[in-house]
């Protein structure tokens, strides 16, 4: 059975580099289902496609291959690699730190370097291009693994696990009379912003409807200090306040009902952004 492409990148659908992408999977392979997670990534932006990665992929059947290409590095030394995680599935990607939060939070079995010579396109009438990894390697190499022509083995040359690119986590802390932890992502959509504060973590301090003493500072500054309540359902709240819940990841977020928080408030994510909820 073939098995499923999920692609996400950084490329837009602006220009045509989605589709060339996809027409090499469907040239070596027609059959191969191909499915867009987000071609919106921000650009450059590993932090967000490894993010990414945690928030879907263990929702698809096991044995799903997923392309992440987010490649400032294109070019360079940096790693092309196919990952094997522990629960289940395969990535396609730059070993820039896209790996990090998969590998923390469901663990990388083994991870291999893709052989170049024999799992590359090459086209003589294209000429060797070293900037559009995505189509000529990324893509194809996924594409020959999905269909079957080639198995994980000989992907290429396995390397240690313990020297995968990764970006620094930052866990929550509960001390004192404080929950503190920070911005680590957003939904660009409707400017939630999403904390690494898990939910267990809060709600030992906190359950449904109460208020809470919320603290946002930018670089060590105090920007924000609300006193926000817990819902978790956004029709609780009146438009255009703002309120604390729960994400689909179970881990603390903060909303402009019917509104963009990110925007109205001047707020972005990232280790700048401290959250402090403060309980008695």
């Amino acid at each position: 059975m073939k098995k499923m492409l999920v692609f996400q990148t950084d490329f837009t659908y602006k220009e045509g580099a989605v589709a060339s992408m996809y027409g090499v999977v469907k040239s070596v392979d027609e059959d191969i289902e191909i499915i867009s997670a987000t071609h919106e990534i921000p650009q450059y932006d590993t932090y967000s496609a490894s993010y990414r990665l945690y928030q879907y992929i263990d929702f698809w059947p096991k044995g799903t291959i997923f392309v992440s290409v987010v490649d400032p590095g294109v070019g360079t030394s940096r790693k092309a690699a196919v990952a094997k995680t522990k629960n289940g599935y395969y990535i396609v990607t730059p070993d820039n730190g896209t790996l990090t939060h998969v590998d923390k939070y469901f663990g990388i079995e083994e991870i291999r370097q893709i052989d170049e010579t024999i799992n590359r396109l090459h086209r003589q009438d294209n000429g060797y291009v070293s900037v559009f990894h995505g189509r000529d390697l990324f893509g194809y190499c996924a594409a020959k693994l999905a269909s079957g022509i080639i198995s994980y083995e000989e992907v290429g040359p396995k390397y240690d696990v313990e020297e995968i690119v990764k970006h620094p986590i930052i866990e929550a802390r509960d001390e004192g009379n404080m929950i503190e932890g920070y911005f680590e992502i957003k939904d660009p959509n409707f400017g939630n912003l999403w904390t690494n504060i898990p939910l267990d973590m809060f709600k030992k301090h906190f359950k449904l409807g109460d208020t809470v003493k919320t603290k946002i500072y930018y670089q060590n500054r105090l920007k924000y200090e609300w006193d926000l309540p817990y819902y978790d359902s956004f029709s609780k709240a009146p438009n255009h306040s703002v309120m604390v819940y729960n994400n689909e990841l179970n881990k603390m977020a903060i909303a402009e009902v019917v509104g963009n928080l990110e925007k109205d408030y001047d707020l972005d994510f990232g280790s700048d952004y401290r959250v402090v909820f403060i309980y008695e």
